[in-house]
Formats: C-alpha cells, structure tokens, sequence
C-alpha cells in the first residue's frame, strides 16, 4: 500500500475516542519492526523522524525511500503515514518538497506571533501538496534533538489561534516531557487538557508518551488525544534485549555475531512494544 497523510485518520481517532501511534524510526531494523506491528495487528501506523535521526541516516530523501521501500518490500497493506516530528521551519519545509505525507511545525521556542506566522506558511505549503500538518503549542518538556522545554501547559488562547491557522493537528503541553520520567512528575494536567479539548476540535497529539501510566493515557484518549508519540520506550527495550542476548553469550555462539542475528532481539522487542501500545490507544483493525 503506498504511503498516505494523516488527516482523515487522525479526524476518525478524534471522532470515534482512540488515538492511533506515532513511532520514531533510528535505522532499518526500527522501520521493520514498526511496520510489521502494524500489519500484524491490521492497524494504521504513523512511523516518523527527528531531524536528528534523519541526519544520522543519511538525510529526509533517504529516510521516506526506506519506509517507502521496506513497506513494498514486507507487502505492508495497512496505511502508512510518514512524519517529520518536531521539526523546524528549515526542516518541514525540506520534508514538504522531498514528499513526506505529513509534517510538525514545532515553533514553541520562537515568540507566539512567530510561531503562528510561520505555522500558516507551513499549512499553506503542505496543504497545496496534500501534505498534512502537527502544530505545537506549549513548551513539551524534556530534550529532543537539541529542542528542550520546560513541560509548561499549554496557553488556551494560543492554543485557540494556533488552531485557526489551519493545521491538521495540534501537540499539547498539559505536563508531558520527553525521555524518562522522573520519580517525582506530577503526571499530566487533565484540567488543561478539559480546557483545550472543549475549545479545540482537530486532533490532539501527545508526546512524550514512553513512560506515561496507562489509565493516564487510556483518559487522555478519551478527552480529546488522537495521536501518541512513542520513542524512549523503543529505544530502552531494544537495548534491553541486546544486552541480554550479548550477556547470555549468544554472540560468540556460532555466527551468533551476524547483525541479522545480534539485533533481531531488539527488533523482535521493538514489535512486541508497538503492539501493546497499539492496543493501550485502542486503534482499531482497518475494514
């Protein structure tokens, strides 16, 4: 199947109180493993990059021609969204012309009025192409790449006009922060997210969703998220399994050193990961 925006997808999500996930790829073996999660629970799938791990692999173009590739490659029939997440200006509109399906304008760090100037630029752009747009609104907290925030929760009233600029839609700080979790985080703000969900009618995106307790995100859902970003959590138990395999010895068994081998535990994981997740957002199987 080949590659499609996120628009109507992540409008049915709204619509019908599930939110559909959003998996960061690093290489061939995180494309592979996102991509068979969602053939094998029959369910749409947004697989996206960093700015930063797209230059770790080679650049924008490189990226959307593996997934396209590994998608015909795997016989992938469910659909497939692919995303730029948290980029800039710079960024979104290189993904724009290379012809990713779907971008995020991620202006929180430039003053307000910036930031929606430059959101209706990026709207304009995508949306002449049949690109969808990610908006965000209130500093995420947490590093990504470079992008720091402090988990502030989002303003209601820039969140209403970022809105009005037309993206397709719009990541929330209601408390949430990227990489792990610390023991003392208060969790998320539902107050905030009532206020923003009563006044905001497009889709409603959560990151930093590696870590958040379950019942948190399951209410998330249920008030207005559409959209979960998942990275951290991929990332540890891919480690986890490799370090298991190599620390059993499994590496110096036979050609147990073949990478085809040393990550295939990692990947396996990786799966296992998307798949429990798919289920946490209640994604439900494509007719």
């Amino acid at each position: 199947m080949s590659l499609v925006n996120g628009t109507e997808i992540f409008k049915a999500a709204r619509e019908g109180h599930y939110a559909v996930g959003a998996f960061n790829t690093n290489n061939l073996e995180w494309t592979r493993a996102i991509l068979a999660a969602g053939q094998e629970t029959n369910t749409p799938i947004l697989i996206q990059t960093s700015m930063g791990a797209a230059k770790y692999m080679g650049g924008y173009e490189l990226c959307l021609n593996l997934v396209e590739q590994t998608v015909k490659a795997m016989n992938i029939t469910v659909p497939v969204i692919m995303h730029l997440d948290h980029g800039n200006y710079e960024a979104a509109k290189e993904c724009i012309e290379v012809g990713y399906n779907s971008v995020m304008f991620d202006g929180h760090d430039l003053p307000f009025a910036e930031n929606l100037e430059k959101t209706k630029e990026i709207v304009a752009l995508a949306h002449a192409k049949g690109i969808s747009v990610e908006a965000e609104v209130g500093s995420i907290g947490g590093e990504e790449d470079g992008i720091v925030g402090a988990g502030e929760l989002a303003d209601v009233e820039e969140a209403k006009q970022l809105a009005a600029a037309g993206p397709d839609y719009l990541a929330v700080g209601i408390g949430n922060i990227h990489g792990v979790y610390p023991a003392n985080w208060k969790g998320l703000s539902f107050e905030r997210l009532e206020e923003l969900a009563s006044v905001i009618k497009i889709p409603l995106v959560l990151h930093g969703g590696s870590g958040i307790p379950k019942e948190q995100i399951i209410k998330a859902i249920s008030m207005g998220i559409s959209k979960v970003n998942v990275n951290t959590e991929c990332q540890l138990v891919f480690a986890k399994a490799t370090r298991e395999y190599i620390e059993a010895g499994k590496d110096q068994q036979g050609k147990g050193f073949d990478p085809r081998k040393l990550f295939a535990p990692g990947t396996q994981a990786i799966t296992d990961l998307v798949k429990d997740r798919i289920e946490w957002f209640g994604t439900p199987e494509v007719k």
